[in-house]
């Protein structure tokens, strides 16, 4: 078994256990706390669902980084970093709309999207049981079937996703941003989960998605997944996916999006 492959099922497996955690915490109710303001929320769950991913990642590979939403990094030895989100879409999580999902990646190199390089990544969601997966050259996969990317764009537009920032500050430039996209856009949808939109991104169900202010871990997993079902991800800062944007969308389309976004690239 290749390096990737290995990272990859350590991935799937310690996601769909971790998103059977949550889910089952989810039933048994909710704690939740304020993050940076009063609508960037947080579990009792994300924290655990965290911390049991990265016992079971050192378990399993002691030498490895770890890069997670909810706790300390951790510098890595083998050259190795895991990249996690461990409840992506947390407000869904919270309200029960059945759109959140675990996302976990492995990239070679430090916890810099500007440096790394994504090696294996999965986005689980538990509610509808759908396991994204991909690795390096291997391809990107729901099941059974290879995932790809719209390959074409006809003249209604694009099924755009997108995300809108928790800071009130930041609404008036998002919708400024939103009615430049439009007139390339057949509609818009706003999930609430990045890591899912990127997914569907790779599945061909969105014909783009584009986003300003996301994390390393809402984008490591799904950043290859679109790239592995043959999709054109950038963004910035310097043109990768990062926290000033990230575009990811087939290649016929991503430059149409690309350019009405150049303000913020």
């Amino acid at each position: 078994m290749t390096l990737a492959a290995d990272l990859l099922d350590i991935a799937a497996r310690i996601a769909r256990q971790a998103g059977d955690l949550a889910a089952r915490r989810r039933r048994e109710g909710l704690e939740i706390a304020t993050k940076s303001v009063a609508a960037d929320i947080v579990t009792a769950a994300d924290r655990e669902v965290e911390a049991f991913v990265r016992a079971e990642l050192e378990r399993e590979r002691p030498e490895d980084g770890f890069f997670g939403e909810e706790s300390t990094a951790q510098e890595s030895r083998s050259g190795i970093t895991w990249v996690v989100d461990p409840i992506d879409g947390t407000v869904n999580y919270a309200y029960g709309i059945p759109a959140w999902a675990v996302s976990i990646a492995a990239v070679e190199g430090s916890a810099d999207p500007a440096t790394w390089s994504a090696v294996a990544g999965v986005v689980y969601n538990p509610v509808s049981g759908e396991m994204f997966r991909a690795s390096r050259g291997g391809g990107a996969w729901l099941g059974d079937e290879r995932l790809s990317v719209t390959s074409e764009v006809g003249p209604a537009g694009g099924l755009i996703a997108t995300g809108f920032g928790y800071d009130p500050a930041t609404h008036a430039p998002t919708l400024e941003r939103l009615a430049r996209v439009m007139p390339i856009a057949r509609d818009i949808r706003r999930i609430g989960a990045a890591s899912l939109d990127l997914a569907s991104v790779a599945a061909g169900r969105m014909d783009a998605y584009y986003e300003k202010g996301t994390h390393p871990w809402d984008h490591a997993a799904g950043v290859l997944l679109v790239e592995e079902a043959g999709g054109t991800v950038g963004g910035a800062p310097g043109g990768r996916p990062g926290k000033e944007m990230v575009i990811a969308a087939g290649p016929g389309f991503y430059g149409r999006l690309a350019k009405l976004l150049e303000p913020e690239l």
